[in-house]
């Protein structure tokens, strides 16, 4: 009797157990349904009222189809009355920088759009703030590095000490040049210079278009230098210093009224934000994902593709 006893006291305390794990697990689920639901419905923008549209660009710049399609939406938004873009990227991919540079004007075109530097414009980020009407930097912020840059490997020599050699038969000698497993002929070197100095003539005309500036003026700040947002504005590459309240202000005198309201447009949720690692990022600090840890460490960009417009200065160990 005493051993049937103890088993049921055992199925008991298991039973209790299996259920206090299940009551847990189902609180979690809902926990996390309701916390991907609020995020889905905070990031949702009521645009029946009257208001300012803000629209962070942060990081480095690629062709970003969500981005250009939020920009969209705001200009046909008719209850947005004007726009503040809060930049703060070291550039990126020239071709991302024309595409979201050509939307920001379609928009312009409609309302009355300035940006607002944080840290850093730069390159394309700096391509992508001159395509509003007005420019506000802080003091202290990076502007400038006007230019573009086109980069591969060689490895060429570590082959040789491996003892791997490349056979390749092609078309023509400038197919798939340059070649990270050789060292670049001068034809090769030729071939990609008249291109860089092709799309960086089309960006210094983007500058002298859109700055109060002549193309001779710009050719002697576009060397690739970077300047402080005190320095921007003495060199005309922005229009003022300030923040948020600045990039507000010059709003109001386009005619805005000063009681509109500012508002943020955010990239939209998916249904990814249901997961689990989701919600350990926002409450953790954890970087999501593999690619999201990578862009932490700025690794996203050493592995852009195409010609470039990033400002990159060297990374140095930092010593006390």
């Amino acid at each position: 009797m005493s051993i049937r006893a103890d088993e049921l006291i055992d199925r008991r305390r298991l039973r209790r157990k299996l259920t206090f794990w299940r009551i847990v697990a189902f609180a979690v689920i809902v926990l996390a349904i309701a916390f991907a639901t609020r995020q889905i419905m905070g990031s949702a923008v009521d645009v029946s009222a009257n208001h300012i549209a803000q629209v962070k660009i942060s990081g480095t710049i690629f062709e970003d189809d969500e981005l250009l399609e939020r920009l969209q939406r705001i200009r046909e938004a008719p209850s947005v009355k004007g726009v503040i873009l809060t930049i703060d990227s070291p550039g990126g991919t020239t071709a991302g920088g024309e595409a979201i540079y050509e939307e920001v004007r379609r928009l312009a075109s409609e309302k009355p759009v300035t940006a607002q530097v944080g840290t850093l414009a730069a390159s394309a980020g700096y391509m992508i703030a001159s395509a509003t009407d007005h420019i506000v930097a802080r003091q202290s912020s990076i502007v400038g590095s006007i230019g573009v840059l086109f980069q591969y490997p060689d490895v060429s020599g570590l082959m040789d000490k491996l003892g791997v050699k490349l056979e390749e038969i092609k078309s023509s000698p400038l197919k798939a040049e340059p070649s990270p497993f050789k060292p670049t002929s001068d034809e090769a070197r030729a071939m990609i210079r008249a291109m860089i100095l092709d799309s960086y003539d089309w960006f210094v005309d983007l500058v002298t278009e859109r700055r109060p500036l002549s193309r001779d003026q710009v050719l002697k700040l576009a060397d690739g230098s970077v300047f402080t947002g005190r320095q921007a504005l003495e060199n005309k590459l922005v229009d003022g210093l300030g923040g948020e309240r600045e990039a507000k202000e010059w709003l109001v005198s386009k005619g805005l009224s000063d009681d509109l309201d500012v508002v943020e447009w955010k990239k939209r949720e998916t249904a990814s934000s249901l997961f689990l690692p989701e919600i350990a990022s926002r409450f953790l600090g954890v970087p999501q994902g593999g690619a999201d840890i990578l862009r932490e460490l700025g690794a996203d960009r050493i592995f852009l593709d195409g010609l470039l417009s990033v400002w990159q200065p060297e990374m140095k160990r930092l010593t006390d």
